[in-house]
């Protein structure tokens, strides 16, 4: 079947791809690749990927091609899911005859409900999806597809068996074909990466079980799954000569660092090519492991510290210590290796005096850039189940997001106001960005590189601007 990809418009600016660990606008301009669907499609060759908030694709041009199409699968999110929807009866009143899919956390979690909610969608599949579509784009019965949940002619919501977890990752195709096809890499940006940047998944799964954490609870699971170290290096040699102009290339698995064998074996095998490179990782790796990564070719780890206060990692089941983030951090900075940290204000235990022991925390170890999120409580996760459990949450308002795509603070507790909660971001950036060190240190880096230096101030009008949209909503 003729198949459309669609990451649908949403908000101005907002990051709802399938690689965005927050679906909401950031501070400055960022966008992640929609690796999850970019995978599907990879799997069902006639057809095609529309990322449209990137590439400022409208609603009415995508509506103009839904005749193209016999099958439309559109990758949803929480905060995007009326707009999502809304997109899927639009598509439907163009096309009668396509049918529509919906892929993702939230309809792998909440399947009966996102289909009541969203009448124009025949279907919606589970955790890991990519078979799934592969085998509904080939046209096959849908009763005998797994993972598959699906209105029958009468109406009726029937649930297939699950589709078991993929053990062999070696059997997907690679993604950056299908970023060659139909993406323009110049469209995505992250503040902290070179640009232009690729970025792809070597794994699914994180062992760690961060409470808060959404593709692990949701669609990844809890065991690390791992392609072999060949077919990345393969992918990312295809990807350098794809993609000359491609000055980074970044790992989003959730924690790239999990199996630190492996990652050494893949960075030896990238050295050999003089790729520069990043990942996520968590911040208990050792040192041995961070200078053979580094004397190979990686530059920067986003890091997700969340807090400086011990009991909050304990709640969280983060499995991190303090004095092991320190240590870990000062390795980073003897190596020369760049950190982007994050972290979230909101998590349950969050105090006044919390939020002020992790500001200065983050202050103290002093990573290179910082993102200061809110706690989201995505549904499928422990988080959500907590707050609901505990009144933490207002079910019938929460909200993850405002009307522009910025992000809430819908958990709030007797001793921490959802206001506080929002208005202390803006302090933590302000904060740890206008010291003066931090604000040195960015002139010097500006003063090296003219290219630095004009995007650096593209970004700083983009940030100043963004606070002042917060600001207006706090009042």
């Amino acid at each position: 079947m003729r198949t459309l990809f669609l990451q649908a418009p949403s908000y101005e600016g907002f990051d709802g791809g399938a690689g965005s660990r927050y679906q909401a606008r950031r501070e400055i301009r960022s966008f992640w690749y929609p690796t999850w669907l970019a995978q599907a499609a990879a799997l069902a060759p006639d057809g095609k990927l529309i990322d449209a908030t990137p590439h400022g694709v409208k609603t009415a041009d995508i509506v103009n091609q839904a005749r193209d199409f016999e099958l439309a699968v559109l990758h949803t999110s929480t905060p995007s899911f009326a707009s999502d929807a809304a997109m899927a009866s639009a598509l439907k009143e163009a096309n009668p005859r396509l049918k529509i899919g919906m892929v993702g956390a939230k309809v792998a979690v909440e399947p009966d409900q996102s289909l009541k909610s969203a009448p124009a969608v025949d279907f919606v599949a589970g955790a890991e999806f990519d078979f799934t579509i592969k085998e509904a784009a080939e046209g096959r019965d849908w009763s005998k597809i797994d993972g598959l949940v699906y209105r029958d002619p009468d109406g009726r919501i029937v649930h297939n068996r699950p589709r078991a977890i993929l053990e062999n990752m070696d059997e997907l195709p690679f993604v950056t074909p299908v970023y060659r096809r139909d993406l323009d890499v110049r469209k995505y940006f992250i503040g902290y990466l070179k640009h232009p940047y690729l970025s792809f998944y070597t794994g699914r799964g994180c062992k760690s079980r961060c409470t808060f954490c959404l593709w692990p609870q949701t669609v990844g699971g809890h065991r690390y799954r791992t392609r072999s170290v060949g077919h990345v290096v393969d992918e990312v040699a295809w990807a350098v000569r794809a993609f000359p102009e491609v000055k980074e290339i970044f790992f989003d698995d959730d924690t790239f660092t999990d199996d630190a064998p492996r990652a050494e074996a893949i960075a030896r095998e990238l050295g050999k090519l003089g790729i520069v490179w990043s990942c996520n990782a968590k911040a208990n790796v050792k040192r041995e492991t961070l200078k053979v990564m580094r004397d190979n070719g990686l530059r920067l780890l986003l890091v997700g510290y969340e807090t400086g206060n011990q009991q909050i990692l304990h709640n969280i089941k983060k499995g991190m210590r303090v004095d092991v983030a320190r240590r870990f951090t000062r390795d980073c900075h003897d190596l020369g290796i760049v950190i982007h940290g994050t972290f979230i204000i909101g998590l349950p235990g969050e105090t006044r005096e919390t939020i002020e022991e992790t500001i200065k925390f983050a202050c103290e170890i002093n990573p290179h850039t910082i993102q200061v999120s809110l706690a989201a409580p995505y549904p499928g996760t422990e988080l959500y189940r907590q707050a609901v459990e505990n009144g933490w949450l207002d079910v019938e308002h929460a909200e993850l997001i405002d009307d522009h795509g910025v992000q809430m603070a819908p958990l709030h507790y007797p001793h921490l106001a959802h206001q506080e909660s929002f208005q202390s971001v803006e302090d933590f950036y302000r904060r740890f960005y206008f010291r003066a060190p931090k604000i040195a240190a960015m002139v010097a880096e500006m003063a090296k590189s003219p290219e630095m230096l004009r995007r650096r101030l593209r970004e700083g009008v983009e940030f100043f601007s963004f606070l002042r949209e917060r600001r207006s909503l706090a009042h």
